[in-house]
């Protein structure tokens, strides 16, 4: 029996998804966009299949945001597993070589850790989505390439041990440990290092992101429960779980306009001010609050329109 053909809608906000494990990014994103019929969607930074937790999903206009929060400052709670290196650096991966852990105290633990946090020097992964000759350096793994990847600077703001009863006690080598980190760092990185530091080499046996600013205790929804929703209570109730596309912007400084302005920049003119902070990209909101897109302030203090919404470029002129 053929399904029927999803009749996409314009639909604009924003959905904390709690991605299930063994999906892509992009599969987990096709399945929400289809569940709420939403014809444009994007998330905010890929996690890989084998990990679960936030992945912010925009749709419609809320797409003109998502670059900035692919950049936002995100939490994550992993499980190490020493003693085994894989060629993804996580579990999915084959597995390279075994060496067998030493007895660790958390002092030591402790102290590899500290290594890792800070401004540092990080190696991404082979098996990752970065690109190379407009081509993902996955593709390339899998065909078998030699690839080598330099290291680049990424800022891990919290590298920190929250259990690691079963290594103690002799039984897996386990290692708990939460995450803070800026845009670009990869844990499985973070942990095949702290492997190499420890003298036995380890992968990320499992990896949840917790939030991504600005959403620091989000309210997750499951693809489950969101079928479920549109099952018993319908559509109109399964939009509640949009957040406004404001809610995505609390990251930016915010700079308010009145009628007159906001009229003058949905027509590509700027405002001479000066606003603050210079220099910088902006969340221009009208006088009631609501997201009229972002903007541009210069060195001389003016405000340029960047990135408008659809209902801020069609205001009438005054």
């Amino acid at each position: 029996m053929t399904r029927p053909r999803t009749q996409f809608r314009k639909l604009d906000g924003i959905l904390l998804l709690d991605k299930p494990q063994g999906l892509s990014s992009n599969q987990a994103l096709q399945r929400a966009r289809h569940l709420f019929r939403a014809e444009k969607g994007g998330h905010t930074g890929s996690l890989d299949p084998l990990a679960t937790g936030l992945l912010p999903i925009c749709f419609g206009e809320a797409t003109k945001i998502a670059g900035g929060l692919l950049g936002a400052r995100k939490a994550y709670e992993t499980v190490a597993r020493l003693g085994i290196v894989t060629d993804s650096d996580d579990a999915d991966g084959q597995p390279l070589r075994e060496r067998a852990v030493p007895a660790l105290t958390v002092d030591q633990i402790d102290s590899a850790l500290r290594s890792l946090t800070g401004r540092i020097e990080q190696r991404p992964p082979i098996f990752s989505a970065l690109k190379r000759g407009g081509e993902p350096l996955y593709v390339r793994a899998r065909r078998g390439e030699t690839i080598e990847i330099d290291t680049r600077p990424v800022d891990v703001h919290a590298f920190d041990l929250l259990n690691a009863a079963d290594l103690l006690d002799a039984g897996t080598p386990n290692l708990r440990l939460h995450v803070e980190c800026g845009s670009g760092t990869y844990v499985r990185s973070l942990v095949r290092d702290l492997g190499e530091l420890l003298g036995c080499g380890a992968h990320v046996a499992a990896l949840r992101r917790l939030w991504v600013d600005p959403f620091r205790e989000p309210r997750m929804w499951t693809l489950d429960e969101l079928e479920l929703l549109l099952e018993q209570a319908g559509e109109r109730v399964l939009e509640a779980c949009l957040l406004p596309v404001e809610s995505g912007m609390a990251s930016w400084p915010c700079v308010r306009v009145n009628q007159a302005q906001a009229q003058r920049l949905a027509h590509g003119q700027g405002l001479h001010g000066p606003y603050q902070p210079r220099e910088r990209q902006v969340a221009v909101l009208d006088e009631f609050g609501r997201g009229l897109g972002l903007g541009e302030v210069n060195a001389e203090g003016a405000l340029r329109p960047s990135r408008l919404f659809c209902w801020a470029v069609s205001l009438p002129v005054g």
